[in-house]
């Protein structure tokens, strides 16, 4: 997340804890695309 900030990004969702034991957060590419970054416990 913070690479996609320094990229130009912005961070709509920071990361969190899932239930499925994991961590995501989303983030919105310079262009308004939405990114959904996923991370296995």
């Amino acid at each position: 997340m913070r690479a996609a900030a320094a990229a130009g990004g912005t961070v709509v969702k920071e990361a969190a804890a899932a239930g499925w034991g994991g961590y995501f957060g989303y983030f919105s590419d310079p262009d308004g695309y939405l990114w959904k970054v996923t991370t296995a416990a």
